[in-house]
Parts: structure tokens; C-alpha cells; sequence
């Protein structure tokens, strides 16, 4: 089998390492490390995306890899030397974007694996490198069991087809779709990678103390956050919240449009109604409510008031038209 080199980019988080993860790192350790004694990090491995290969790799296919890289070691190039080893990928899972989509229109899905390397001195020039952004763009080494070509579903590896990687084919970029994985061997550190979305990636993890505003505030900027219960669930309450006082926001909103569109027909009967709540539509709130009090101001002017109990005055006379 053909050995495949896969290139990415990721990001990075140092935080406190939960124990269920230590547990898993211990599974690859010969002696147990404690939480203070790790660095540990998030990297997209690969991803479902066209590569500057002009290939990707199938969702099924990722999914099928995922356990593959559990237990596989990191190092630098591709050099397979035991001095070059730095980490290992103890955890490793799929995630399908809800609202991304790749170059396809399909969604995006990436292989994602979280790494661990010891904190020791001959790591600490790699680990501040990671840290300061310097090393970030990571590659896998698989092999693949079935090339196929995108337009016509040729397995490439058997055969051949009439279609060229590259090429437009009614409207639609000819490219190698990767399948059937076969192993995966490790991933590298490298500087250029193929899959431009590869690589080590930030993250954030929230304490149970922190309150949603200081989650949101400190999350800002990381592709994605660890969540406990109870912070999730002060999360999902405040968004709630949010929500609720949106809606109403909106049903404000509504009326005060409403309103002003019919203060706006009786001070100004000239403009046509379709124009007026393009205006109205393209207000702020803040702006909405300026415009209806002039309009109630120019109403008010146009068409006083006359209550209907009002006192009624007699004119006084005195009959001197009538006197001689």
C-alpha cells in the first residue's frame, strides 16, 4: 500500500487537563502523570475539504480513521526517527459543522484529535513554539485503500479514467476522492501543508465559576470551548434569556413601524404607503421613535383635537342690531 501524506492546520489551548482525559493518557504512559506534568493540545488532523493535491477525503472516510490515530505519535517532517518523537494523540473524534460548508456544499467535517506531550526540557523550545503560533500546520501519514475519481466514480487505483484532476467538468472541479482507509501512521509538525485548514487550533476551556458574560468574552476567537454541566447549563440560560427579550424587541419593533406608518399617513398624505415603510424598514428603533413624535407633532396640528363633552359657550348679544 501506498503511503499518503495529508497536511493541515490547528490550534492550541493549555489548560487544566480533566481527569477523564488523564485517564486516557495514562493508558499510553509507563508511569502515571498528574495533570500539572502534561501539555495539552487540539489539532484538526484532516478534513473533507478539496486539497492543493486537488483530493479529499470522504466523510466516511474520516470517520473510519478516527480510531486509527488513537495512540499514534507526533513528530517533525515525516522524519520516522525515535529522537524525533514529541507527542501522542491519546483522543480523537469527527465533528460535522452545522453551518459550514465546504468548496462541495456539503458539510464541512473535520478529524480532530486531542495530544499530550510531557512537560520536560527537552520540549520546552516545541511547546513554546506552539504557544506563540510559530508551529501550527500539522500532517497525517495514512494509507488509503480506494482512489476515486470525482466525475465518474473510477476506482484509480485499478484503472484509469478520461478525466483530469483539476479540470472543470460541468461546472464542477475534477478532484481524487480518498475512501477506505487502511492505517494511519503519525502525524508530522510541518510549514506548508496541504489541507489548508490542518493544524493545531485554539480552544478554551470554562470553570465552573465563570459566569456566561466572562465565557463569551474569554471564548472570543477560539474554533472551539469546553463546556461543564453547570457552566452549559448557566449558558444555555442566559442565551434563553436573550432570546426571550429579542422576541419582544421585535414585537416592539413591529408596532412601532405600525405606528408610525399611520402617523406618517395622516402628516404626510402625499407619500404612498409602500414608501413609507421602506423608510420605516430601514430604520433603527431609536430613529423610529424620533420620527413619531414629529409625526404626532405635524398630526396634531392637521387635525386638533375636539372633545366631545367640551363646555358649549353662547354668543352674548345684546340685541343692539335691533334698536332704533
Amino acid at each position: 500500500m501506498n503511503k499518503l501524506y495529508k497536511n493541515t492546520a490547528s490550534d492550541i489551548f493549555e489548560a487544566d487537563v480533566p481527569q477523564e482525559e488523564l485517564e486516557l493518557i495514562n493508558k499510553h504512559t509507563l508511569v502515571p502523570l498528574t495533570a500539572d506534568k502534561v501539555f495539552c493540545f487540539t489539532v484538526t488532523l484532516c478534513d473533507n475539504e478539496i486539497d492543493r493535491d486537488i483530493e479529499r477525503f470522504s466523510p466516511d472516510a474520516l470517520k473510519a480513521m478516527a480510531p486509527m490515530f488513537v495512540g499514534k505519535t507526533g513528530i517533525a517532517d515525516h522524519q520516522m526517527r525515535a529522537e524525533n518523537q514529541s507527542c501522542r494523540i491519546y483522543k480523537t473524534w469527527v465533528e460535522e459543522s452545522t453551518s459550514r460548508k465546504n468548496s462541495l456544499g456539503e458539510a464541512y467535517t473535520e478529524l480532530k484529535a486531542r495530544v499530550y506531550m510531557p512537560k520536560t526540557p527537552g520540549c520546552e523550545e516545541l511547546m513554546a513554539k506552539i504557544k506563540a503560533g510559530i508551529i501550527k500546520e500539522t500532517s497525517v501519514g495514512c494509507s488509503m485503500g480506494r482512489y476515486t475519481c470525482s466525475v465518474c466514480g473510477a476506482d484509480l487505483k485499478k484503472s484509469t479514467c478520461k478525466h483530469r484532476k483539476g479540470e472543470l467538468y460541468s461546472g464542477k472541479l475534477c478532484h481524487t476522492v480518498l475512501e477506505e482507509p487502511k492505517d494511519a501512521y503519525e502525524f508530522s509538525f510541518v510549514a506548508v501543508p496541504a489541507q489548508p485548514n490542518a493544524g493545531v487550533t485554539k480552544a478554551f476551556e470554562a470553570a465552573d465559576t465563570m459566569q456566561p458574560e466572562e465565557i463569551l468574552s474569554k471564548a472570543a476567537g477560539c474554533d472551539s470551548v469546553t463546556l461543564s454541566i453547570k457552566a452549559f447549563t448557566q449558558l444555555t440560560q442566559k442565551i434563553n434569556s436573550l432570546e426571550e427579550l429579542a422576541q419582544d424587541a421585535k414585537c416592539y419593533r413591529t408596532a412601532l413601524e405600525k405606528q408610525v406608518m399611520r402617523l406618517g399617513a395622516m402628516a404626510v398624505p402625499s407619500l404612498a404607503t409602500g414608501d413609507f415603510e421602506s423608510i420605516c424598514k430601514s430604520l433603527t428603533s431609536a430613529q423610529l421613535m424620533s420620527l413619531q413624535r414629529a409625526f404626532e407633532e405635524k398630526a396634531a396640528k392637521l387635525y386638533p383635537l375636539h372633545p366631545q363633552l367640551s363646555p358649549h359657550t353662547e354668543k352674548e348679544t345684546n340685541n343692539s342690531e335691533f334698536k332704533i
